[in-house]
């Protein structure tokens, strides 16, 4: 038996088994849209539009501006009574109350007030003033607009409002466009651009951790011993599994970073540095994974603590939250473990649109790691396959 005959072996057990393929893949995809979904609209406030079924052209004009505004996710209420409602269950960020009257009041040339309810411990609710206000002053530009149209001209106020829209489709839009130069942003992009790369930091050490499981249960069959009692050395068994767990690593990597980028456009910056990342990360999560398969003495001591192991390990280097969040002990306690470094890796290159030599301090401290695990697994497997072929 050589080591490549013991990786297809091992790469072959691992694929068919179901309850592996789910953890390696159905799992990790769920978990990333979740968590995309739900920090994917911390930019957008969920407004309630309240507007009179019988308004007049100006309001409804008014209700579609709201309603196409970027920053606003707007849903229409029948009553005030119901968006209130809403508002109180938090359901809503703030409540837009379009006047019955407008349309006659802009006509008559009287001011007219727009109501935006919040609540008044509700941050959000402030913030989306903000951004109501802005859409509203641009109706009130437009409005003006045409009275003083309608006023020079002589004509209604509906030709008015007509010559205005007419300008304002023929006068070329001053466009403002924001880029960041030389970024130094401590947190990764929201939406899937967060959750795809902490999760796939996350999810290949799991998966690493809980696949040392098959190593134990092959050292318990007696598999390891009949293979040393024909002409296989013990350390040919650990090269192949540690090249099994590695493939199976890149395997899960390429598996996350191709679905984030085909399904939610995840882009992961340089290809050559996340290339590199994405492999470093992998021989870290191959040491775990060997060294568990050593250290344990029961799959089902590995499936207890291994996946506990590794979400904890995921909360402590930033991989639920970043770690620009905590206190400055607590980031240096964070960066104890490889994650930290990984997640400050990826954050480089999707927020600050690094290249290699930018996380060249990160691959190296995961390189150390990567080193001292594999080292410690092999010296570990190998004595253990020595000591159970013995006894």
């Amino acid at each position: 038996m050589t080591a490549l005959a013991l990786t297809r072996a091992t790469l072959t057990r691992v694929l068919r088994d179901r309850t592996a393929l789910f953890f390696m893949v159905l799992l990790p995809v769920a978990i990333i849209v979740v968590i995309g979904v739900t920090v994917g609209g911390f930019d957008r406030f969920r407004v309630g539009l309240v507007t009179d079924a019988q308004a007049g052209p100006v309001a409804r004009e008014l209700a579609a501006d709201l309603k196409d505004a970027s920053a606003l996710h707007t849903r229409t209420y029948d009553t005030a009574a119901d968006a209130r409602t809403a508002l109180r269950r938090a359901e809503l960020d703030a409540v837009v109350v379009v006047p019955s009257g407008l349309d006659k009041d802009i006509q008559a040339g009287r001011s007219v007030t727009v109501r935006v309810l919040v609540e008044p411990s509700g941050s959000a609710g402030h913030a989306a003033v903000s951004s109501v206000s802005a859409v509203v002053a641009d109706h009130a530009a437009r409005l003006q607009a045409a009275r003083f149209a309608a006023d020079e001209t002589g004509g209604t106020f509906d030709d008015g409002v007509a010559a205005a829209r007419g300008a304002e489709r023929a006068a070329s839009p001053i466009v403002v466009r924001a880029e960041t130069v030389n970024g130094q942003s401590d947190f990764l992009p929201l939406g899937y651009s967060y959750s795809t790369p902490t999760m796939l930091v996350l999810f290949v050490f799991i998966n690493a951790l809980a696949g040392g499981a098959a190593i134990v249960q092959t050292r318990r069959t007696g598999v390891y011993a009949r293979a040393l009692a024909a002409p296989v050395s013990a350390r040919t068994l650990v090269l192949g599994e540690t090249v099994a767990y590695l493939l199976l690593a890149l395997l899960q990597s390429v598996l996350i970073v191709g679905i984030g980028a085909l399904a939610f456009d995840v882009a992961w910056g340089d290809p050559l540095a996340a290339a590199v990342l994405v492999t470093m990360w992998a021989l870290v999560g191959t040491g775990a994974g060997v060294l568990a398969g050593a250290l344990f003495r029961t799959p089902e001591q590995v499936h207890a603590v291994g996946p506990a192991l590794g979400i904890g390990l995921g909360m402590l280097g930033g991989c639920m939250w970043p770690l620009a969040l905590v206190p400055d002990w607590l980031r240096g306690v964070g960066h104890a473990v490889p994650q930290a470094w990984a997640v400050d890796a990826w954050t480089t290159l999707l927020s600050r649109n690094g290249d290699l030599t930018a996380i060249l301090r990160d691959l190296a401290v995961l390189a150390l790691f990567a080193t001292a695990l594999i080292g410690c697994a092999a010296l570990a497997l190998g004595r253990r396959l020595t000591t159970d072929s013995g006894s």
